[in-house]
């Protein structure tokens, strides 16, 4: 679970502003509504950051250093990552939800830096393509995925159907009613997903 442990008012001050960035949007955030939130004067806020755009460089590097530490995890042992077995089909998504807790704020400013065309989302969206899509080459060379002309488009594919489960977490967990990150709706949606990969959803007419 990612938990850098720090309690001093700095890492409370950064953590606040994670959450209203994310739920709100920065633009939308003042330093008042930071310090309200961590309980401390605008004063202090600027005297650990310098300013709202230093608080929110500081917000990026620190959700960066996880997502850093989790994709420097999965790099060690791609074949687990690569697996093919039903549990390893959700990929991101799982090593997503095994780090992340419940209630945390990242998702949500996730979901803002993806969508809005931040230079960090895209940053961590092509870092995420790349070990995507070396887990589908040593899925291609184990026999557990089938030969495909553009493997690019493939990864992303693969990638973008995880993304989809966070970015649209709460979407998802309202329709079927389970939330799809927990350890219940990850068995859930990976057996749902081994079974359309490797058998299809769609029924072929008879020609």
């Amino acid at each position: 679970m990612v938990n850098d442990g720090d309690t001093t008012a700095r890492a409370k001050i950064r953590d606040c502003a994670l959450r209203l960035f994310g739920e709100h949007g920065p633009d939308a955030v003042t330093v008042r509504d930071i310090a309200a939130c961590a309980r401390v004067s605008p004063g202090l806020v600027l005297h650990h950051f310098g300013s709202k755009q230093g608080l929110r460089e500081a917000v990026d590097a620190h959700v960066m250093s996880i997502f850093d530490a989790m994709l420097a995890s999965a790099a060690e042992d791609p074949d687990a990552f690569a697996s093919g077995e039903p549990q390893a089909v959700a990929g991101f998504a799982e090593m997503f939800a095994s780090q992340i807790p419940a209630d945390s704020p990242i998702p949500g400013y996730l979901r803002r830096l993806l969508l809005s065309g931040d230079p960090v989302g895209r940053h961590l969206f092509r870092q995420w393509f790349q070990l995507t899509l070396s887990a589908t080459d040593i899925m291609s060379a184990n026999g557990n995925l089938q030969p495909t002309p553009d493997r690019d488009a493939l990864a992303a594919f693969l990638l973008v159907n995880d993304l989809a489960m966070i970015l649209l977490h709460d979407h998802v967990a309202d329709a079927i009613g389970t939330d799809p990150l927990s350890p219940a709706g990850m068995r859930r949606w990976a057996s749902i997903a081994f079974d359309v990969y490797l058998h299809g959803a769609f029924t072929k007419e008879d020609s």
